[in-house]
């Protein structure tokens, strides 16, 4: 079940180096297909935005899964290779860990008791 997150956004390719992020951005998404269909995550989802600004987030993946299967794969030699391949090419470039499902109900749970108190 995909009660876990991963929450990877940026701005827009470094001026010059479009084609590298054009490539990359490929080569990532055939890389989560690989990692759907083995069963370490569940599902991604691709988003481009409006562009808003310039620090906006303009794009960003989606990536869901479970959260010891997502933290394993963030600590793969493959994952960092795109991460460090990502700084390279993007602008703003951040990745966010979440939780939904069944983890943002444990979440929301301990948050209410505490501001009960």
């Amino acid at each position: 079940m995909s009660d876990y997150a991963i929450f990877f956004s940026w701005n827009r390719s470094i001026p010059g180096r479009e084609q590298l992020s054009r490539g990359h951005f490929d080569e990532f998404v055939g890389w989560l297909t690989a990692q759907q269909q083995s069963g370490v995550i569940d599902s991604f989802i691709p988003v481009f935005l409006t562009p808003s600004g310039p620090n906006a987030v303009n794009g960003f993946f989606l990536i869901l899964g479970d959260g010891q299967k997502l933290g394993a794969m963030q600590q793969s030699d493959e994952w960092m290779r795109h991460v460090v391949r990502a700084g390279f090419h993007l602008d703003g470039i951040s990745f966010i860990n979440g939780v939904t499902g069944d983890a943002l109900m444990n979440q929301m749970s301990l948050w209410t008791e505490n501001i009960s108190a």
